[in-house]
């Protein structure tokens, strides 16, 4: 008996409180190895591109070793960390912090998706909650950020501690925290609660964005068209080896989103830093640029005044404020015109902080002294954005707004009668822009089959192919002699044959014999 309890008890199942407490366990462990394969991933794709790189260069510099310290201080610039040059001409380490921001894309898509994936639910095991995610999917990034700062000190492009320590976690947990927002849906509840229409500001807000990004991107095309004599020289400068041409095409390309940003800060107004005490604007080139030889610097405009094709610059704040007060606008059909003006105002501000952020993140520092300032004055930027996203957005917000509450007026009026007819009975009249349908009536009856559905007989219009008996007609109901006088006498049936009359009750009286024989 002891045996069989023994047994008893070493088969019991574990209490469904250590399952859980297991489950939640296995479920943090897996989000924590969802942020360490993230960033092995990222810096697994870096480093295969410097490495082919470097074996198709004829003249390399260094060994693998310093491929893949390349690849690593890349890694750590895509973060937004600051690197230090430190085998300059002069001795003195210079930062290199202008980072290429689509570049940035690929390790923040990994982090987006590795928190995304760990918020699904896996079969018997709980959903992770969102702050969970967030927290392992980032701890298990920056455990191999860490060991990625270490290696990288032993480079040519070392990080800079201050810039790693601040960079390197802020873009990671950023990035988690969408991929935990996308896993719950999205949620914009606690934000419309806390800002009524805030859906709407929000969009509105990234049409204005998106629109000064376009423009921007169309203003250093045409600037690179412009000057492609300039540009032509420079590229092929920097570079004379197929691989190595091939690398500075790969470096434009990331730099195309900067180039946006930088030209949207252009035609803005602030202008663009190049160099301590030199910013080109629309208006007027002040101070000595420090242009290096790069083909996207060579397409920026000569010292001293400028031309009236510089001017035309300024349409693109003034395309992306009509964009974002048409936005607003168009939905705003119902409200007063205090809430659509203040939702403008919110979509205003909210598209210039965004912009601020990204042209604080387009420039930096490409060396010291005159080249430790190099792109948008980001808070000059932010509001020059906000100012013109107000001053257009508002007046063109309310003019689109009233439109529409015209033509909802216009349309409701082209139809008054309709209850009123409704009531009385008669069709309503249809609206204008209606099709009118025109039916004619022919004296041709319709066509009918010989023979019906339900019988054999032929048609009114066809001969009988044998003779049909007609039913006799019924017999007259019998009536009093009163009622027999008062009515008059029935016409003879057309298709009967016609019945003598009867005679005169004398003429009968005298043809009748007498007594009755």
């Amino acid at each position: 008996m002891g045996r069989v309890t023994h047994l008893t008890e070493q088969g019991a199942p574990p209490p469904p409180q250590a399952l859980v407490r297991s489950g939640r366990t296995a479920v943090l462990a897996g989000a924590v190895l969802r942020g360490g394969v993230a960033a092995g991933l990222g810096l697994g794709a870096l480093a295969v591109l410097v490495t082919v790189l470097w074996i198709s260069s004829p003249y390399p510099d260094s060994g693998p070793g310093g491929a893949l310290h390349v690849a690593a201080g890349l890694w750590l610039l895509a973060h937004g960390v600051d690197l230090v040059r430190t085998d300059t001409l002069t001795g003195v380490p210079a930062p290199l912090g202008i980072v290429p921001l689509l570049l940035v894309a690929l390790p923040a898509w990994l982090v987006h998706r590795a928190a995304r994936d760990a918020m699904e639910p896996e079969d018997g095991r709980p959903r992770l909650a969102a702050a969970g995610a967030v927290g392992a999917v980032t701890g298990g990034y920056l455990l191999v950020g860490a060991a990625v700062v270490l290696y990288a000190a032993g480079g040519p492009f070392p990080a800079d501690p201050p810039a790693a320590a601040c960079w390197l976690p802020g873009v990671t947990l950023a990035a988690a925290a969408s991929g935990a927002w996308t896993a719950s849906g999205r949620p914009l509840a606690p934000l419309a609660r806390r800002v009524p229409r805030a859906g709407v500001a929000l969009r509105a807000a990234a049409v204005g964005l998106l629109t000064l990004l376009a423009g921007g991107t169309v203003l250093v095309a045409a600037s690179l068209v412009w000057h492609a004599a300039a540009v032509g020289d420079a590229y092929t400068g920097l570079a004379e080896e197929w691989s190595g041409r091939l690398a500075l095409a790969l470096l434009l390309v990331a730099l195309v989103p900067n180039a946006a940003v930088w030209g949207a800060a252009y035609g803005l107004g602030p202008g663009v830093m190049l160099g301590t005490g030199a910013v080109t604007s629309p208006y007027l080139v002040t101070g000595t640029p420090v242009v290096p030889s790069f083909p996207l610097l060579a397409a920026l405009p000569e010292p001293g005044p400028t031309m009236w094709a510089h001017w035309l610059a300024t349409a693109v704040p003034l395309a992306a404020g009509a964009a974002l007060g048409r936005r607003t606008g168009r939905v705003a059909t119902t409200w007063t015109a205090r809430a659509t003006a203040w939702t403008t105002l919110q979509a205003a501000g909210l598209c210039g902080a965004v912009i601020a952020v990204l042209a604080a993140a387009a420039g930096g520092p490409l060396g010291v002294a005159r080249l430790a300032a190099f792109g948008p004055v980001w808070w000059a930027t932010g509001a020059a954005a906000a100012l013109w996203a107000a001053a257009l957005g508002v007046p063109v917000a309310l003019g689109v707004r009233a439109w529409a509450r015209r033509a909802e007026r216009a349309a409701a009026e082209e139809t008054p009668a309709a209850p009123e007819a409704r009531q009385a009975g008669r069709p309503a009249p249809e609206p204008a822009g209606t099709p009118t349908t025109i039916s004619l009536e022919l004296d041709e009856p319709a066509y009918e089959p010989p023979y019906e559905s339900y019988d054999l007989f032929p048609a009114a219009w066809e001969s009988p192919s044998h003779p049909v008996t007609e039913a006799p007609p019924p017999a007259p109901e019998p009536r009093s002699p009163a009622q027999a006088q008062a009515l008059p006498p029935a016409p003879p049936s057309p298709s009967s044959p016609a019945a003598p009359e009867a005679p005169p009750a004398s003429e009968s009286a005298l043809a009748s014999p007498p007594g009755g024989e």
